[in-house]
């Protein structure tokens, strides 16, 4: 599955949250690009890659080679809560149903 994310953080403090939250999750990672990180292990296989957006936005995305809402996309959308967290510490989320 293919996910993205918008941020205002630079490109090189998302590779670096990222290189701390997925080796976490027990994902090694497999490769060091400098806009992209690929992670495997027993979730599955992850692309992360980043490139600047429009002057101030930072665009992520993240290949996954599962299908469906696997535990491997669950964790993705952790990894961008919590770089959403980083950026605003104040904002709550609410459930919105």
């Amino acid at each position: 599955m293919r996910h993205y994310f918008r941020s205002h953080m630079p490109l090189a403090d998302v590779l670096a949250a990222a290189d701390q939250f997925f080796p976490g999750i027990g994902l090694t990672q497999n490769t060091t690009a400098p806009k992209t990180r690929t992670y495997a292990g027993p979730l599955g296989a992850l692309r992360l890659s980043v490139k600047a957006e429009g002057g101030h936005y930072t665009f992520i995305q993240a290949d996954t080679d599962q299908m469906g809402e696997s535990r491997m996309d669950r964790n993705v959308k952790r990894f961008f809560n919590a770089l959403h967290r980083t950026e605003d510490p104040s904002h709550v989320l609410a459930m919105n149903y």
